[in-house]
């Protein structure tokens, strides 16, 4: 082989070992230096273990910020990692440890499969264990390796009555939530609002969790004085409108009977006082058997799960005249002082319509004592000739019926308006006469809520306006209590109707508590009070609904006055008893009273006992 060739050989040969040496020393340099950040990271993320430090939520409080109506309490979460366990003594430990926390050997065996007992990852064994558990748990940790606690707080419900259905509860996230908020930081085992103010608030009021990390070696082992904290950050304070003091008063005066009350701030939107019977504990869902107590509540023919403040809806029955009033004034169909003779029941078609004052009737009626006396044949008869029905319906939907209310609850009823085409779609049938008699007098197919008619009274009280019902009046730091953001009215709907109407409409309706249906039971020396009595008839069998919507005082100004509703359901006794708890509402409310104080002011104990009448 000449030399020449040799001399190339060793050069090809220098050149490959060349390259080779420099795309080595390339790549070395690319990981170190260029890339070295994204491995060091990759690195610490495969030796290091994460453990969630649950963040505690916010605590909500009543309008002074100072009386808690939901609070946390210490608890604690058992778990077990599976790799510290030595196989020979698995049996031996978890028997031991379900024996202590009172857990079924099988429901761990089936959380801690064969499949992933070399594993190191932490797995829930038990939450809301007790301290003395936890406690049992340490003076035995020598014989259960792989044991281990950690604080798991849960929710006291420290107001268990009729506030139940304002802060609603909380649960285990389901897979079905979890589809929709993993991306909003929300994991397998998150607690999560279900329902009221901690469903409708529960970004809010979750927080932050925290980490702890510990690092381990290449058998997934921890090593010791590895450990740093990324201490968890505790969710928002909510301060709410609600007066506890009202609540309360409002809850005692509907009593033990099926139906609601709500007590609000008609120039603000402000919710004073919101009362739903029955009502539940939300306490039971803390404890092992939730899902049990959750079923007895479903299955409960009472249903108090239902708000009935927001999410039922009922025929308004005459309280709708205070809408008709209105109409009748604004479009100018019929002159006030014209009177319309009531002989107690009227002929139309191939019905009879009968008065609630039977023969003789009422007599000659004008719009201010038809209204005063509830009279049925008047409304009838300028609803029929003189508004019509779709002027009656705009009027309906302008006092805020057919549409949500829009109040900071997760969900709420529309109610319902009905219209000519509505009727014609729904049954195939024309629109009679007889159906605009029947919606004159808030019956037939008209619905609303006890929270739409509080609205209604709201926009005479406003001379026009109505603000959006709410329940969140603050939301505060949990550390150094500062206020973060304040609720501010905001306008839900205003009506193009004179002031001078809505004048005339509280007029009116000052003079229904003076000289008409309710001047027995909603006299009050302490403020004067106008309003409107409703009786909605329930099926063929005389059962009714009990309506009293009222506010004071008359003579105030909006910023003064305050609106209050009672509804009492026709799955009661029949007693009439709305207009009572109404008036003892107000007593209480503007004498600083409690509500064995109001009785006693108003002369009531005859009706309510002598421990105030709960049945």
């Amino acid at each position: 082989m000449s030399a020449d060739v040799r001399s190339s050989r060793v050069y090809v040969l220098a050149v490959t070992i060349f390259v080779i040496l420099f795309a080595y020393f390339f790549k070395l340099f690319s990981m170190q230096i260029l890339q070295g950040d994204a491995y060091r990271r990759q690195s610490q993320n495969i030796s290091q273990r994460s453990k969630k430090i649950t963040a505690q939520r916010g605590e909500i409080f009543d309008r002074d910020g100072t009386v808690p109506m939901v609070l946390n309490i210490d608890s604690f979460a058992v778990d077990v990692t599976p790799g510290e366990i030595p196989p020979d003594q698995f049996q031996t430990v978890i028997t031991r440890l379900c024996d202590i926390v009172g857990v079924p050997i099988s429901e761990v065996e089936r959380e801690i499969p064969t499949s992933i007992r070399r594993s190191y990852q932490n797995v829930e064994i038990k939450s809301n264990v007790p301290y003395e558990t936890i406690a049992n748990i340490a003076e035995s940790i020598d014989e259960l390796p792989g044991v281990s606690w950690r604080s798991k707080p849960i929710r006291n419900y420290v107001e268990t009555g009729s506030i139940s259905h304002v802060v609603g509860y909380v649960g285990d996230i389901t897979r079905e939530e979890l589809k929709l908020f993993y991306n909003k930081g929300y994991s397998a085992n998150s607690i999560i609002g279900k329902a009221g103010i901690e469903k409708q608030y529960d970004e809010l009021l979750r927080g932050v969790d925290g980490y702890e990390y510990r690092t381990v070696d290449v058998k997934g082992r921890y090593i010791e004085n590895s450990t740093s904290v990324q201490a968890p950050e505790m969710g928002k304070n909510l301060v709410l409108t609600i007066d506890r003091e009202t609540q309360t008063l409002a809850e005692h005066a509907l009593g033990k009977r099926i139906g609601s009350a709500v007590v609000l701030k008609p120039a603000t939107g402000e919710i004073l006082a919101m009362v739903s019977y029955p009502f539940f504990d939300p306490n039971l869902f803390n404890s092992d058997q939730a899902n049990e107590e959750y079923q007895k509540l479903l299955n409960d023919k009472d249903n108090p799960l239902l708000n009935r403040v927001v999410n039922a809806s009922y025929p308004p029955a005459s309280t709708f005249k205070v809408i008709m009033t209105t109409a009748l004034l604004a479009e100018n169909a019929i002159s006030p002082d014209k009177k319309i003779v009531c002989e107690g029941e009227i002929e139309y078609g191939d019905r009879i319509f009968r008065c609630h004052i039977r023969r003789p009737g009422h007599g000659p009626l004008d719009l201010k004592n038809a209204l005063a006396q509830s009279c049925d044949i008047y409304y009838w008869i300028v609803g029929r000739d003189n508004l019509g029905v779709d002027r009656i319906a705009s009027y309906a939907q302008s006092f805020g019926f057919g549409q949500s209310a829009q109040i900071d609850l997760p969900s709420q009823t529309n109610g319902f308006v009905p219209t000519p085409q509505w009727k014609e779609r729904r049954f195939h049938e024309k629109w009679l006469g007889g159906d605009t008699m029947n919606m004159s007098i808030g019956q037939g197919y008209t619905l609303a809520s006890p929270l739409q008619l509080a609205d209604m009274v709201a926009m005479v009280v406003n001379s026009g306006t109505i603000y959006r019902p709410h329940l969140l009046k603050e939301v505060r730091d949990p550390v150094t209590n500062a206020i973060i953001t304040v609720t501010q009215p905001e306008t839900l709907m205003t009506s193009d109707v004179s002031p001078d109407v809505f004048a005339k409409v509280r007029e009116d309706m000052r003079y229904v508590i003076t000289n008409g249906t309710s001047q027995i039971p909603m006299k009050n020396k302490i403020v004067q009070l106008a309003g409107k009595t409703g009786t909605a008839e329930v099926g063929l069998h005389d059962r009714w609904h009990s309506w009293m919507v009222a506010y004071g005082p008359y003579d105030g100004p909006p910023e003064d006055a305050v609106v209050v509703v009672v509804m009492v359901e026709a799955s009661n006794p029949w007693e009439w008893w709305a207009p009572y708890a109404t008036n003892i509402i107000c007593q209480g409310v503007f004498a600083d009273q409690t509500y064995d104080e109001a009785v006693d002011a108003l002369g009531f104990r005859y009706l309510t006992g002598p421990r105030g009448r709960q049945e």
